[in-house]
């Protein structure tokens, strides 16, 4: 190899090395989301996790894959938990949440409301997430130190409002209903709402939140990569966060400052 050869993969490794973790979130949910989509054009197995509409791809498992294989190079002392599988053990406090592709069941159904997304947690409460959705081209980034943008341009901040005056974003899975521990809270909150909307990604939804959107966003029992990047997004955005227990199932909350309160009021009943 020639000697300014060396040089110029050597300069260019520092560069990669010093990407910031704005930058590197955005390459991670971009790269990750447009192999999937790839993947998806040249067609897919689909098998069934917990239920019919409980599913994953080899898209999931190959996007997972690229985004760990990245943040090895580029984050190698970094923890990494991912929705597939990967469990990287950090060598200090800071993990990458991994949620290669969130609304599965959308994605393998054609629908162009999924996304890929990520995000990062470290000491003194540092978190900064990243969402990008391929069919439409947009990317959302922020977090803790980073006010929210979308592709490049910072969003609105979020301004108080009531729950009666917008828009909830929620999921629940139909099984579910015939729970009154899960269907009651999940009445409650959505008769609260001008309007519901059930679209089937997590950090779709948040994302819109973080944007004006909706006015909430409220979920039971989410792992944490449906959380934390849409929660990073929303609260880059001036919005507030909530986790609330109700009959022993943890809600999670995000949008609108007084909004926010209002949901969780009627959860709790």
């Amino acid at each position: 190899m020639p000697p300014e050869t060396r040089h110029r993969r050597t300069a260019s490794d520092e560069a990669t090395r010093a990407m910031t973790d704005v930058d590197l979130a955005a390459r991670l949910v971009v790269d990750a989301g447009s192999l999937a989509r790839r993947l998806r054009d040249d067609g897919l197995d689909v098998h069934h996790k917990t239920s019919v509409s409980d599913v994953v791809t080899e898209a999931d498992r190959a996007a997972e894959r690229q985004i760990t294989a990245l943040l090895a190079a580029h984050r190698p002392e970094d923890g990494i938990l991912g929705e597939e599988g990967t469990l990287v053990p950090g060598r200090h406090e800071r993990r990458w949440v991994v949620d290669p592709v969130d609304g599965t069941y959308n994605f393998v159904s054609g629908s162009d409301y999924w996304c890929s997304a990520v995000a990062v947690t470290g000491p003194d409460d540092y978190l900064l997430g990243a969402v990008h959705r391929p069919v439409t081209g947009d990317t959302f980034v922020g977090g803790s130190e980073v006010p929210t943008r979308r592709n490049g341009v910072p969003v609105t901040r979020l301004t108080p409002g009531d729950l009666a005056a917008g828009s909830l974003a929620t999921y629940l899975h139909p099984p579910f209903f015939a729970d009154p521990a899960l269907a009651d809270p999940f009445h409650r909150v959505s008769r609260g709402a001008a309007t519901i909307r059930m679209l089937g990604s997590g950090s779709v939804d948040l994302a819109a939140v973080a944007c004006g959107v909706h006015s909430v966003w409220c979920q039971h029992s989410c792992p944490e990569w449906d959380w934390l990047p849409g929660r990073a997004l929303v609260e880059g955005a001036g919005g507030l966060c909530a986790t609330v227990e109700v009959n022993g199932y943890d809600w999670f909350v995000a949008g609108r400052p007084g909004a926010v309160e209002d949901a969780v009021t009627l959860l709790k009943g």
